[in-house]
């Protein structure tokens, strides 16, 4: 496989162009950084890395639509963060790329510029019209993937659905055999409510949707255990028993993976027809055009990417 992987750089006025272009060096691995050329060669200025980059790193020239100015958010550049997802999308349906990374987004400027963007995960299910996505967080020693993404917290339970689940358990599962070598996954399901309810005391959503979900994958073939209490399924040693878990909402099941592993974590989106990996954080507005940002979960977005897009079993 000698097609690249492609890597858009995310918010202009972030730290995505110096992850990014850091990252791409130091791997080894034939990459394309899509995004402004003369961006990325100052980004390249102020990380200490010598212009032109090494033969392994490419560059996508795509231009910004107004001047950048770091730490500073400007609604003229949220189109160009978009025209570089729009590229990494068609050049890996189209076999250009094997792969795509994503560096951050700022999500409050896109929309401020008068387009609807939820987030990566919901923008890339659109633009491939994959049937369901699953995000899955990689790092610590975990996969944590997510039944709902981003949503409002008053939002979530209504959300949550036999038929939502079912799908999600069916990639979720299907992806952990195919992308991550893993012949019989075992996975966790956490509830939604304290102590998973107790019983119907503390919420019924465990009893009358969750539980029959579990029961109605089992009968499909997928290991899938639980609903079990949030609060211990994260203990180590009821977590040595799955390969991942699935976490009802957002801050349920990344809190405790980014306090194992912020900073070198990964997101991977599941259900699409293309391996896409990110960091696991922010575009980091106060510490642009420093050099000092830390590329660690780029390089491991990267590196993921990688083995996930070579068929290599990627341990988290």
């Amino acid at each position: 496989m000698n097609e690249p992987i492609a890597i858009t750089t995310g918010e202009p006025a972030g730290i995505g162009p110096e992850i990014a272009v850091v990252a791409a060096v130091a791997s080894g691995v034939p990459t394309l950084l899509l995004g402004d050329s003369q961006l990325l060669r100052e980004a390249a200025s102020i990380t200490g890395i010598p212009w032109p980059l090494p033969p392994h790193v490419a560059v996508e020239h795509i231009a910004t639509g107004a001047p950048v100015v770091a730490g500073r958010l400007d609604t003229g550049n949220a189109r160009y963060v978009l025209r570089m997802l729009d590229a990494a999308i068609d050049g890996c349906r189209r076999g250009r790329y094997r792969a795509m990374v994503t560096a951050p987004v700022h999500k409050g400027v896109i929309n401020d510029a008068g387009v609807p963007f939820t987030g990566h995960t919901e923008f890339l299910a659109e633009r491939t019209n994959a049937s369901h996505v699953v995000m899955l967080l990689v790092g610590g020693g975990m996969r944590v993937a997510l039944a709902t993404t981003h949503l409002p917290l008053a939002h979530v339970a209504a959300s949550i659905t036999s038929d939502s689940l079912a799908a999600t358990l069916d990639v979720l599962h299907r992806e952990l055999r195919a992308r991550f070598g893993i012949a019989q996954p075992r996975i966790g399901v956490a509830g939604l409510n304290p102590h998973a309810g107790e019983g119907g005391h503390l919420g019924r959503e465990e009893i009358e949707v969750i539980a029959p979900a579990l029961a109605a994958a089992r009968a499909r073939g997928i290991d899938a255990a639980g609903p079990l209490p949030a609060d211990t399924l994260f203990v180590p040693s009821t977590l040595s028993r799955f390969d991942a878990v699935l976490a009802m909402y957002h801050d349920q099941g990344l809190t405790v993976l980014k306090h194992a592993s912020f900073g070198h974590g990964v997101n991977v989106t599941l259900g699409l027809p293309f391996v896409r990996t990110s960091v696991d954080h922010g575009t980091a507005l106060d510490l642009a055009g420093k050099g000092t940002a830390d590329a660690g979960s780029m390089k491991a977005a990267l590196a993921l990417a990688d083995r996930l897009a070579s068929g290599v079993d990627a341990k988290a």
